[in-house]
């Protein structure tokens, strides 16, 4: 990994900058859920996952506690995960489809994962004061992928309402009034050294995956739209 990317990451697992968020994330690792009993929780700040080359950033909302607070890897360990690692491995992006812990031997193929909220939140929410503490992170990583971004697919009107600022405090354009999030929302950002595609998509929560809101099929559409986007080759999809 790019070192500077690397350092960042390390940063991000020690930071301990919002009290009620370091108070919860650490309480479920010492609680832990019985089905994991017998798991050592990572209980820190979860990084982003993926090369520091990335074309293409997809941005979630923030760690699931028994997810990745449990395995410090981005949606890995829970159905959420389950999801969006089966549709990046269905179009070409991941080389496999499911994500169980840190050290399975998953690769993501030009795609770099993150969150606008590093810790597990309390019932999944941050509030907006967390996502602003939060946000320097992200446009720390934003900056480090510049050279090479050139797609950005948002998970939730959560992330997409975080992503907004950091994209500006990273050097991008974004329009004022803000665009407003939308599943299958498209719309080019300038900036250098290019344009930035900046994409919605529902959020892979069980509460959208389970009812139908999002389907596997609306998941790989949208990324196989951002791959294409970001110059990355994808796979026909059969099953």
């Amino acid at each position: 990994m790019d070192s500077g990317l690397a350092e960042l990451d390390a940063r991000i697992s020690g930071c301990r900058a919002c009290p009620r968020l370091v108070a919860w994330r650490e309480e479920v690792a010492r609680t832990k859920r019985a089905a994991f009993a017998e798991w050592t929780y990572w209980g820190r700040p979860v990084p982003g996952f993926g090369p520091a080359d990335a074309s293409l950033l997809i941005v979630g909302l923030a760690p699931a506690a028994h997810g990745a607070n449990r395995t410090g890897r981005m949606f890995t360990g829970d159905r959420s995960g389950d999801v969006l690692y089966a549709a990046l491995h269905d179009v070409g992006l991941a080389s496999r489809g499911t994500a169980v812990s840190a050290d399975d031997g998953l690769e993501l193929y030009g795609v770099r994962i993150t969150s606008p909220v590093h810790c597990a939140p309390p019932a999944n929410r941050p509030t907006p004061g967390e996502r602003d503490a939060c946000r320097p992170w992200l446009v720390s990583e934003l900056e480090l992928l510049r050279p090479t971004l050139r797609a950005v697919v948002v998970l939730g009107a959560f992330g997409w309402q975080a992503v907004l600022p950091a994209l500006t405090g990273a050097g991008w354009d974004v329009p004022r009034p803000r665009p407003a999030f939308a599943h299958g929302a498209r719309i080019t950002l300038d900036g250098r050294p290019r344009p930035l595609d900046l994409l919605g998509c529902f959020h892979v929560s069980q509460r959208n995956t389970f009812t139908g809101r999002l389907t596997p099929a609306m998941l790989r559409d949208v990324l196989r739209t951002a791959a294409e986007a970001a110059g990355l080759p994808t796979t026909p999809y059969e099953r």
